[in-house]
């Protein structure tokens, strides 16, 4: 697809090495978009629109912006929103505090004649936040906006000027930060809240389907090294079960199991023999804590024979 930068098209084909580490220092894993994923991210990165991202808790919204950043070899700004977040710590902040500091030690002549010279340039005391810093990089950035929804109504639409136009306005200072290239922002919500109209306009929208039966195996087999083909089969075959007892009873269960439970589920089974793993596959659900993670949904399906 021909995009309005000189990046090459995100692929989703090309993973990481087994133990590679990204620039925070964060075990890289595999990641593995569906198609429309994938055609959905290019999308956004040629109009220059944020990508809004949707789907079951554990779908894999969050690790997109990694895997993005590392096929195209591009910085990543992390941005993980709180409930008391609010849409300048994004943009910068400014330490007051310090600058005040500063001044109590000059007067008091503690700081050395240089040190002074910068309590009187305001500039001095601006902290970039995530999207502050993809603005003025040279480079093309990922900014991962995570859990949107956890913060309230006024964050997204503070945001509106700055995503659309790509520009902000430093108070303190009068100075004007443009977005030297678009960065690439992907955004996540958990649907706790709606999101105002106006946000939703400058977005592109993608949810995240729950993968199929062979694409569950697939992550499976991208995750680990050389799993016992019986194995996986049989363990993804257990979950998949569960799952669809969870979906029938969905008016009662909690939580649905996700993706990435599976992958934990799994490398808790591959700790014993093959042989005993399977037994245990035939019989009460086991390691259950990690896959049901409600004491309503324990006592549901384990009294079952799940």
């Amino acid at each position: 697809m021909e995009t309005l930068s000189n990046l090459p098209p995100y692929t989703g084909k090309i993973q990481p090495q087994p133990g590679e580490r990204d620039q925070l220092g964060q075990l890289l894993l595999p990641y593995l978009p569906s198609p429309e994923l994938v055609e959905a991210v290019n999308i956004a990165i040629y109009l220059q629109r944020p990508l809004l991202i949707k789907g079951e808790p554990g779908s894999g919204k969050t690790e997109l912006a990694r895997a993005v950043a590392y096929e195209l070899k591009l910085p990543l700004e992390l941005w993980c929103v709180k409930s008391t977040s609010v849409a300048r710590e994004g943009l910068y902040s400014y330490d007051a505090v310090a600058r005040l500091r500063d001044a109590q030690l000059a007067a008091n002549k503690i700081l050395k004649q240089e040190e002074i010279k910068r309590i009187s340039d305001p500039a001095t005391y601006v902290r970039w936040g995530q999207l502050g810093k993809a603005f003025r990089n040279e480079k093309q950035t990922v900014v991962l906006i995570d859990e949107i929804d956890k913060a309230d109504l006024d964050f997204p639409n503070d945001l509106l000027m700055e995503l659309d136009r790509r520009w902000f306005k430093v108070e303190e200072t009068g100075d004007i930060v443009r977005a030297k290239v678009a960065p690439i922002v992907l955004i996540t919500s958990n649907d706790e809240k709606d999101l105002p109209d106006a946000f939703l306009r400058r977005c592109l929208f993608h949810y995240i389907n729950f993968p199929s039966d062979e694409r569950l195996i697939e992550i499976i087999n991208a995750h680990f090294d050389d799993p016992p083909e019986l194995l996986v089969n049989q363990a993804v075959k257990r979950f998949l079960e569960l799952r669809d007892q969870m979906q029938k009873d969905k008016t009662h269960a909690g939580k649905m199991v996700s993706t990435s439970e599976l992958i934990d589920w799994f490398q808790v089974l591959r700790r014993e023999p093959e042989d005993e793993v399977l037994a245990k596959l035939r019989g009460k659900l086991p390691y259950a804590g990690v896959l049901l993670k409600r004491w309503e949904d324990h006592m549901r399906y384990l009294k079952n024979g799940y």
